[in-house]
């Protein structure tokens, strides 16, 4: 298959349009063209930073707060300027230097802003709800299909998905604490399950994640908590297509799925599924069953896409964390996934190019 991004167009100007109808392995279904104009005429502004220390600890178990300001801030017109520091990104390579990519967001730029009421289910265990709906993935005729071949260990101890042969999106926290990076994304390496007892290791060569996830308090840098890693060969297993997240009325049955690799069930691969409580325009909230080690797992449904006409699993998200968010004094708690937006998608999809010259 071949990749088809977001091209540079004359003058200078990074564009991807989503919803096309194209087959793009990076397009969605928002019908938005999104550019985001590059810092001088010879492309991204590049800066190299120190070495860093590799100090931080990893934390699976990420749990945040948020009340009602920051709950509706995805109602707010977002501010241009800051949108360009938050995806200003940092790229770390495997000989432990890093460089600092600065980019601006261009005027043609408009939010997909909608505010939304806040959905008042209180709960009282954490990311287990109720009765427990994760099932343990095994055997040949499950663990090496799609969508379940997409699912890859992470040796920091999260979970990721299989975005192309040679990337893997999953959550920034799972590399780097907000502070520094953690100790494990010195030597980061990513694995796959087989039918039998063998995990293969192979080398990340390269990891990027937005400059959002490490500025500002955590109500911000959470709507930013993704990355992508490179990988130093091919994964020769099924992947899965990056779509802008639909709108709870576009998506089938209003469900969401993702396998992850949860730490109460080591050496298993586990899958669950259920309907998304709300979003917003940055998150989506959710009461899927989840344990510590699915952080960084894809979000995946079914989109309809265009051009083949027929509805296709899709990733539109990453789930991260476990949040308690309080409003009008009633404590209410989700599983929390970043939802791809399309200015969003339009950086995962630079990333997957490469450079500017592609």
């Amino acid at each position: 298959m071949s990749w088809v991004c977001p091209l540079p167009l004359w003058p200078f100007v990074l564009c991807c349009r989503v919803g096309s109808g194209s087959p793009r392995p990076c397009m969605g279904q928002a019908v938005q063209k999104v550019c985001v104009d590059l810092v001088n005429h010879s492309g991204w502004t590049l800066n190299w930073l120190s070495r860093p220390p590799f100090s931080a600890e990893t934390q699976l178990d990420l749990t945040s707060h948020c009340n009602a300001t920051c709950y509706q801030k995805g109602g707010q017109q977002p501010d241009v300027k800051l949108l360009a520091k938050q995806l200003t990104f940092e790229t770390l390579y495997s000989d432990g230097s890093r460089a600092l990519t600065t980019v601006t967001v261009g005027p043609s730029y408009s939010a997909l802003s909608r505010g939304k009421d806040a959905a008042r289910r209180r709960r009282r265990r954490h990311q287990i709800y109720e009765e427990d709906g994760r099932f343990n993935v095994r055997g040949d005729h499950f663990l090496p299909d799609y969508p379940f071949s997409t699912a890859v260990h992470i040796s920091t101890g999260c979970t990721g998905i299989l975005v192309s042969p040679h990337h893997v999106l999953t959550a920034a926290h799972c590399v780097h604490d907000g502070k520094d990076y953690v100790r494990g994304a010195r030597k980061l390496e990513v694995s796959f399950l087989t039918p039998r007892p063998l995990v293969r290791w192979v080398r990340v060569r390269r990891t990027r994640f937005p400059k959002g996830w490490i500025q500002g308090p955590q109500e911000i840098s959470m709507d930013f908590d993704y990355a992508l890693l490179e990988v130093s060969w091919p994964l020769c297993r099924p992947f899965m297509r990056l779509s802008v997240a639909p709108s709870l009325e576009e998506l089938a049955g209003k469900r969401i799925h993702f396998s992850g690799f949860d730490s109460d069930r080591p050496g298993e691969l586990v899958y669950r599924f259920c309907p998304v409580e709300d979003e917003s325009s940055e998150l989506i909230y959710q009461h899927c069953d989840a344990r510590p080690g699915a952080s960084g797992s894809g979000l995946y449904g079914l989109v309809w896409d265009s051009a083949l006409e027929r509805w296709e699993r899709k990733v539109f998200g990453i789930f991260f964390s476990h949040q308690w968010l309080e409003l009008d004094g009633e404590n209410c708690d989700f599983n929390m996934a970043v939802r791809f937006t399309p200015l969003k998608i339009t950086q995962i999809c630079y990333w997957l190019l490469g450079n500017h010259g592609n």
